[in-house]
């Protein structure tokens, strides 16, 4: 290995160190939240609003946050409840994609402004894509 290498891993590691204890943080803080909320909370949140449950669900998805394969089970669950399906595809759209919890990680780690136009981005694509993937289906 040559001298660049070696020192390119070196400061990788370092970086890695410092950022371990906020990553750690973030992942104990959507635990917690997760399991301190309730799945019975979110029926009663979505009233079936066209307009209202999208922003609701994007909101929720945002705030909680979590990993795609735990997403599927509760938009499941969800659908099961009798949520609305466009609630349940913003929820689960920001929940993977947006990240309020995780923006102080991500914007020490990638920057603060591009955390923050990301986030917000994502938030409003959510919307957007819950309203496009109701609308097709409803149109098959």
């Amino acid at each position: 290995m040559n001298k660049q290498f070696k020192e390119a891993i070196k400061k990788s590691g370092k970086g890695l160190g410092k950022m371990l204890p906020v990553i750690a943080g973030v992942i104990l803080l959507i635990g917690l939240v997760n399991t301190l909320i309730p799945k019975s909370f979110y029926t009663e949140l979505f009233r079936g609003n066209f307009f209202l449950d999208p922003l609701i669900g994007s909101v929720m998805g945002s705030i909680l946050a979590g990993s795609p394969i735990t997403s599927y089970v509760l938009g499941g669950e969800l659908l099961n409840q009798g949520v609305t399906l466009i609630a349940v595809t913003a929820f689960i759209v920001s929940w993977v994609t947006v990240g309020f919890v995780q923006l102080p990680a991500e914007s020490m780690i990638l920057g603060k402004k591009f955390a923050i136009t990301r986030n917000v981005l994502s938030f409003v694509f959510a919307i957007v894509v819950a309203i496009i993937t109701v609308g097709i289906l409803n149109v098959i």
